[in-house]
């Protein structure tokens, strides 16, 4: 299984998980030449699209979607409440919408989706569990907390994605208006880097190959921060790697 991170951040977030030639999109926040570029960039060649999930309805994860569905003509799956949220009821989707209630698992060729609830200001939003070849890599951004069913559902993973959104101090002490900071660290919000490898810390286990640091903050955090803080968890067991909103990782090997 290959794992690409085509965009990672408040400017727009893009995934994508290939086995065997087919593949799965979860989010799309780009724009459709951008999304397209950057899959040639990370390395996915001659690749099948099965469909396109969705993970809640803000703009930087579903701004490209129904560009993205249209151009490959791939069902979109998620929640009822990302798909009104997102507006793609008024949207022309030729592969059609598929709704999923987390707890729910999708069978898409080779993978396996299980959609999972997490805690976020959207009106249903969802982490996923993928699993195809006898991998599994799970996804889990834009959260304020991680709770004892997304340990769960996520122990065991080989691969994950998980974020490390921004440095408390950074946060507090940054240009943002009190609201908003509030908002941000809440459970209803973004996970913090020491929340973050909090939650890496408990889902490290021998079998975990590499974790992708993601939806870093532009005002809030670095990549050496966020680094930093994972680096005390993996203590060089897995592969660490930071996502990024200006260009896609090369693509990653989960096994």
């Amino acid at each position: 299984m290959n794992l690409g991170v085509l965009s990672s951040g408040s400017s727009g977030n893009a995934l994508v998980v290939e086995h065997e030639g087919k593949c799965v999109f979860l989010d799309n926040g780009l724009s459709g030449c951008e999304h397209g570029k950057r899959l040639q960039e990370a390395g996915f060649h001659g690749i099948q699209p099965l469909g396109l999930f969705l993970s809640h309805e803000h703009g930087d994860h579903v701004r490209g979607a129904g560009v993205l569905a249209r151009k490959w003509k791939i069902p979109v799956f998620s929640t009822r409440g990302t798909y009104f949220g997102a507006g793609l009821h008024r949207q022309k989707l030729p592969g059609g919408f598929e709704a999923a209630a987390n707890g729910d698992t999708v069978e898409l060729g080779p993978f396996s989706v299980t959609f999972f609830s997490v805690s976020h200001d959207a009106a249903d939003p969802s982490g996923f569990l993928i699993r195809a070849g006898g991998v599994s890599v799970g996804i889990a951004t834009d959260l304020g907390k991680a709770g004892a069913l997304l340990v769960q559902t996520l122990g065991g993973c080989n691969g994950l994605v998980l974020e490390f959104n921004h440095d408390l101090d950074m946060l507090w002490d940054g240009p943002y208006p009190w609201p908003l900071k509030q908002r941000i660290s809440s459970g209803l919000g973004h996970m913090s880097n020491d929340d973050g490898a909090e939650l890496l810390s408990r889902l490290a286990h021998p079998e975990l190959k590499v974790c992708v640091l993601a939806h870093l903050s532009r005002e809030n955090n670095t990549p050496e921060l966020a680094m930093a803080s994972a680096v005390r968890v993996a203590e060089d067991r897995f592969t660490l790697l930071a996502g990024s909103r200006h260009a896609a990782l090369p693509s990653i090997q989960v096994v």
